[in-house]
């Protein structure tokens, strides 16, 4: 549990270090929307996971995961690296939808 309790916190910690920066830093409206949209995702799935990590461990899994993908790749591009990374993006927004799918699975088994 002790490395997935610590991706979901570094998920956590990005969403409000990039989050900050971008709302202080950057002026370009794209790449502040990106950053804005990443710490979202980011902080709700981060707490979310952390919430399940001992009643639902795959869940909290895809989740984390997810997030990291999801949101690391909209920071990349709001940092300036190249927008093909945009189609990686969906990756993380799918194992983060599989996350929530198999936390319904875990609550009805229980």
């Amino acid at each position: 549990m002790a490395p997935l309790a610590a991706l979901a916190a570094l998920n956590g910690l990005l969403a409000v270090a990039v989050g900050a920066f971008g709302a202080h830093a950057m002026t370009d409206p794209q790449a502040k929307a990106w950053v804005t949209t990443g710490a979202v995702y980011g902080l709700a799935h981060a707490a979310t996971a952390l919430a399940v990590l001992t009643r639902a461990p795959t869940a909290a899994w895809s989740m984390t995961l997810g997030a990291l993908i999801f949101s690391g790749t909209l920071y990349l591009m709001a940092l300036g690296l190249p927008r093909w990374l945009g189609a990686v993006t969906p990756i993380g927004g799918v194992l983060m939808i599989v996350g929530w799918a198999l936390l319904i699975w875990h609550a009805l088994r229980a």
